[in-house]
């Protein structure tokens, strides 16, 4: 009776903790106010979860009263297919709203404890002038007030701005303003970077990133461990061509306990193949690009994916074309405007997005090709059985 108490204990204390975890990756940034739940799990389990993510990853947690925080780091600083994206529309961000989210957070980081929209548009706009940014942002015009409220938008659902009254689209009009709480708490983990911008001369992804070069055999293998381990984690795919020599040999040797570790903490399934690995999500939900996915967007980008495994290499007329004839074969089950000319050029970008971001294809300008990942999504030809 008390063993199975025991492990009954120890099952639940694993299964929150796994909660808890999955909690950060998901969305890095937890408040208490916001996100209760999930905040209480990694407040409970703080001291283990930030044990493993500092061993296995170098990624730091910070909790406090209100804030739970894994300032993770990127695996690779390289791939733009998993940008921000407007909290309504779901488009990618453009550079100048990037340029825009950074002038907006250094202004309320010199706000007061309240800010109206009209006072940190004015703010930005101010920043936007400085001619080294490369930007023309002067607020003169509808496109500049949505681009400045998509900044808004996305700061309102990180949880660093509160709305107190008012509504945006009122500004985008130009016929009212809005008041938001400054979280200053929040705020605060925003920046996760090796290095403070302003200890360097002229700014740089990599190296803003970058962990110190280490120089002793153990930290060169615990840095190599990070680097694996945050690839585990954040990449839908792991190759081995992928790696360098001193990355690959750590893998070969370690891939067991590195893969257990993960699982173990999350919940991911290891599917290990001769190109490499991939942490398959049971409960899917750990990532921001799904496949496949409902709609006509979904269904032609598993159709597509299963004619680029056949195909192993195409070009995009070539697409283009089966995506044509796609849209005859399912007129009655995909939105009436696929089967209009040109609809299927941007059904193909929005596939070809989809795999680009899961690494099942790469793609060189218009020439298009699987990466051994999608065979998983290729059809064998049927076999017929007889029943006797």
């Amino acid at each position: 009776m008390t063993r199975s108490l025991t492990d009954t204990l120890s099952a639940s204390h694993a299964d929150d903790r796994r909660k808890a975890a999955r909690a950060l990756l998901r969305r890095p940034l937890l408040r208490a106010s916001a996100q209760a739940e999930e905040y209480r799990l990694v407040r409970k389990h703080e001291t283990e979860l930030r044990a493993w993510f500092d061993l296995n990853t170098g990624w730091r947690l910070v909790v406090d009263s209100e804030v739970a925080r894994l300032v993770k780091v990127a695996a690779t600083t390289d791939d733009p297919s998993h940008p921000a994206r407007d909290t309504r529309s779901k488009l990618p961000f453009t550079r100048r709203r990037y340029v825009l989210t950074c002038l907006a957070l250094a202004s309320l980081e010199r706000a007061d404890a309240q800010i109206t929209l009209g006072r940190l548009a004015a703010q930005v706009v101010m920043g936007a002038a400085d001619p080294e940014l490369g930007v023309d942002f002067t607020l003169t015009g509808r496109e500049e007030r949505s681009d400045l409220v998509a900044v808004v938008r996305l700061l309102l659902d990180l949880g660093v701005l509160s709305k107190v009254a008012g509504e945006e689209d009122a500004f985008v009009r130009d016929t009212g303003d809005v008041l938001y709480d400054v979280e200053r708490r929040v705020l605060a983990t925003m920046l996760a970077t090796r290095r403070g911008p302003s200890t360097m001369d002229e700014l740089d992804l990599v190296e803003l990133t970058s962990d110190v070069v280490p120089d002793t055999d153990e930290l060169r293998n615990r840095a190599i461990r990070h680097r694996l381990t945050r690839q585990l984690l954040d990449e839908p795919v792991l190759y081995y061509d992928e790696l360098n020599s001193d990355e690959l040999a750590y893998l070969t040797r370690q891939r067991a306990a590195l893969t257990r570790q993960v699982s173990d903490l999350t919940g991911l399934v290891a599917e290990v193949r001769a190109e490499g690995i991939a942490m398959i999500d049971p409960a899917d939900d750990l990532t921001d690009v799904r496949m496949p996915e409902s709609g006509t967007e979904g269904h032609v980008t598993l159709l597509v994916a299963e004619y680029l495994a056949a195909q192993v290499e195409v070009h995009i007329n070539d697409l283009h074309e089966r995506v044509r004839v796609l849209a005859q074969d399912h007129r009655s089950y995909w939105r009436r405007n696929a089967t209009e000319p040109g609809a299927e050029s941007e059904l193909v970008e929005q596939a070809l997005t989809r795999l680009t971001a899961l690494h099942l294809v790469s793609r060189d300008h218009d020439h298009i090709r699987a990466r051994p990942a999608l065979a998983r999504y290729a059809l064998a030809e049927p076999t017929i059985t007889t029943v006797r």
